[in-house]
């Protein structure tokens, strides 16, 4: 664990000096040869790329114009997606007293925008898809200034932090987001017949790409990987989806939403785009900078995904063993509200 402590001590270090644009930080060497940072960059955009795509996909126009004409289930997911998980980042981060370069990879996480899995898990709790769908693309182009601004706000409570967010590389992330977005909306509009595979072949490359980065990152960062797996981490990584699931749910049941709309909007809140998150902290930092701690998405996107597939199993017990009113289905329920 000698060298885990070290590479905290240094980068927080180079964090708290605005060592951000040199080729180290606080001495601290990159552990990745060019070839392989620059095969980690591609591999990580094309993803997000790709993924963006088959998210565009899953959306159609005339149901997101029927939300935006009615958009009070709309507007309680957006307030709960960019409220409750920046909010719960910062939280996490003052009451686990992380570093200043772990606090700046929680909070990226916790202000991004939700993922395209909150999709299949809304799917699989029976919630209201059109909304669900909705929400993403809302929060997806509400990031554009939300999320600098979010990242603005809270770095002002870390000392250290408040120069040290990469906003240029943030916001040209978002941008790469909402292009191939766009691009998957023309093609589920005017080519539907190719969204399925296409969204099949977006999840499948997703899978195979973490798989790829993980084997990459275990090879060549050796024993500072286990870095992300600090108890602190560990602990941001377990408490946050939960507490979005929690909170999100708990405020569409505040503001008197139905049941598939509170299923739908607490899994937005607590899912987040953890492919973006990847990528700003890949590409927005050097190395040396964020070292192990951009693999902190792959962490987190395991308990977001186990949590989420608890709750589906309990959901599923409860239908079982208590059915749900006639009626509440995603497409009916939302239909005379």
């Amino acid at each position: 664990m000698d060298t885990t402590e070290d590479y905290q001590r240094q980068a927080s270090y180079g964090f708290n000096n605005g060592i951000l644009e040199n080729d180290t930080v606080g001495g601290f060497q990159s552990p990745f040869s060019p070839v392989v940072d620059k095969a980690i960059n591609s591999i990580t955009i094309i993803t997000l790329f790709i993924t963006m795509i088959s998210l565009g996909c899953t959306m159609e126009i005339d149901k997101i114009k029927q939300h935006i004409a009615r958009p009070s289930g709309v507007g309680i997911a957006v307030l709960a997606q960019f409220g409750i998980m920046p909010l719960t980042a910062f939280c996490l981060a003052k009451i686990l007293q992380l570093g200043p370069i772990e606090a700046i990879t929680v909070l990226i996480c916790g202000c991004c925008p939700g993922g395209n899995l909150s999709n299949l898990f809304a799917l699989a709790l029976r919630g209201d898809m059109n909304l669900s769908i909705v929400m993403t693309t809302c929060s997806t182009v509400l990031a554009l200034g939300a999320m600098p601004l979010l990242l603005y706000l809270y770095c002002q409570g870390f000392s250290g932090l408040e120069k040290a967010v990469p906003y240029t590389g943030i916001i040209i992330a978002l941008v790469m987001t909402l292009v191939p977005c766009g691009v998957g909306i023309a093609i589920n509009h005017w080519a539907p017949r190719y969204s399925k595979f296409i969204i099949k072949a977006g999840l499948s490359i997703l899978l195979i790409a973490t798989l790829a980065i993980g084997v990459m990152c275990c090879i060549f960062l050796g024993a500072t990987v286990w870095m992300v797996l600090s108890p602190q981490i560990m602990a941001v990584a377990i408490l946050m989806p939960f507490t979005g699931y929690l909170l999100g749910y708990t405020m569409s049941v505040i503001f008197k939403q139905n049941g598939p709309c509170r299923r739908t909007i607490a899994m937005e809140t607590g899912c987040q785009n953890i492919q973006l998150c990847s990528t700003i902290l890949k590409v927005a930092f050097p190395p040396e900078a964020i070292g192990p701690l951009f693999l902190f998405p792959m962490v987190y996107i395991v308990f977001q995904g186990a949590e989420a597939l608890l709750l589906i199993f309990l959901f599923k017990m409860y239908q079982r063993f208590k059915p749900s009113n006639v009626g509440e289905t995603s497409g009916q329920s939302d239909k005379g509200k």
